[in-house]
């Protein structure tokens, strides 16, 4: 399916022209309790809608089953038909859980996406794919399922607090590390309280959107960007289990350290290499603590990891800065050490 883009300059502009000239029965926005506050009147008055918004509440719990049910009903009490937009604007969670829910309903409505953090802009929106954690397992249920439009207005991230936006980063720099040597080279200047510039997140996203036009249904090398997941998934879903939740970005960088290191132990990656993404990501993001790498865990979940095949844990390592490499077969024990040997990655003040 051809998707409508909008981006740069007067994108909101735009993409409410293109919404004039269609012809929806309804119009139904998706949003959570953060961007209802600070991204929906922009939004509202951007494409001059007078509706009530679907508001869940901010955070990876309501990417579930319960919040799909209640959203389910809300479109139902709304007499929404399969002519019935559904607008789902919001980082990651709300386009994933959004997606899944138009997808489904009534076997299927149209939606856009309009990604309102960093992570979203270059990751999550992109790709068709839509998903809710179950079981408490990452993304275990979803679809493949296109937008018909995405819509980038780079302003939305003036909202985005540090901590957010730097969760974000890490899909970038998973994009660079797997795809592009140069854009992990130029991305590196950026302190980690700085802003990547509008070229760089442009970037960003392309390498998905090539990967996934290459690949739509992740048979081989869409694979690609489940680099620092594997492990990433698995903390994240210890940590959300014991109520005590990490940002997804957080995770994945993370799961690229340890990625990366059993990358440079199997002699795939140069140690170079090694040193250089230790010294990165540390300095970015701060060491995780608490029980979210008790390995037995851990393991469990990534027992369950989508990438694997039978019993094998598969993973995507790395050959080089901006060379990932799918399927590769890791280990339990390989997989153990790298959850133990994740806090020495730091420094011992840190």
């Amino acid at each position: 399916m051809l998707i409508s883009h909008f981006s740069g300059t007067n994108a909101l502009t735009r993409f409410a022209n293109w919404l004039e000239g269609q012809h929806f029965s309804n119009i139904e926005i998706l949003v959570d309790s953060h961007t209802c506050e600070h991204c929906l009147p922009r939004f509202r008055d951007a494409i001059r809608w007078q509706g009530d918004p679907l508001v869940i509440p901010a955070g990876e719990e309501s990417k579930g089953l319960e919040q799909a049910m209640r959203l389910w009903s809300r479109l139902l009490d709304c007499a929404a038909d399969r002519s019935t937009l559904l607008i789902n604007l919001g980082g990651g969670v709300v386009t994933d859980l959004g997606g899944f829910v138009a997808s489904t309903y009534k076997r299927g409505v149209p939606f856009v996406h309009v990604p309102t953090s960093l992570l979203g802009q270059v990751d999550a929106a992109i790709g068709s794919k839509t998903g809710i954690d179950h079981g408490g397992i990452k993304n275990s249920v979803g679809t493949f399922s296109s937008p018909l439009a995405l819509v980038i207005d780079n302003v939305f991230l003036d909202t985005l607090p540090q901590t957010e936006y730097r969760s974000g980063m890490a899909e970038v720099f998973k994009h660079a590390l797997i795809a592009d040597g140069n854009l992990w080279k130029d991305i590196c200047t950026i302190s980690p309280d700085g802003r990547l510039s509008e070229e760089m997140i442009e970037r960003a996203a392309g390498v998905k959107m090539e990967i996934v036009e290459q690949d739509p249904l992740e048979k081989s090398q869409r694979k690609l960007l489940n680099f620092g997941h594997s492990l990433g998934h698995a903390i994240e879903s210890v940590a959300l289990v014991n109520g005590t939740p990490i940002r997804h970005g957080e995770a994945v960088a993370a799961g690229m350290l340890m990625e990366s290191w059993i990358s440079f132990q199997i002699d795939r990656l140069d140690e170079g290499s090694w040193m250089e993404i230790r010294s990165v990501l540390t300095k970015y993001y701060p060491r995780l603590t608490g029980g979210i790498f008790l390995e037995d865990a851990c393991l469990g979940y990534l027992r369950n990891d989508k990438k694997n095949a039978g019993t094998s844990i598969r993973m995507v390592l790395l050959e080089d800065l901006g060379k990932g490499v799918v399927h590769q077969e890791v280990s339990e024990q390989q997989s153990r050490s790298a959850l133990q040997a994740y806090s020495g990655f730091y420094p011992p003040n840190e």
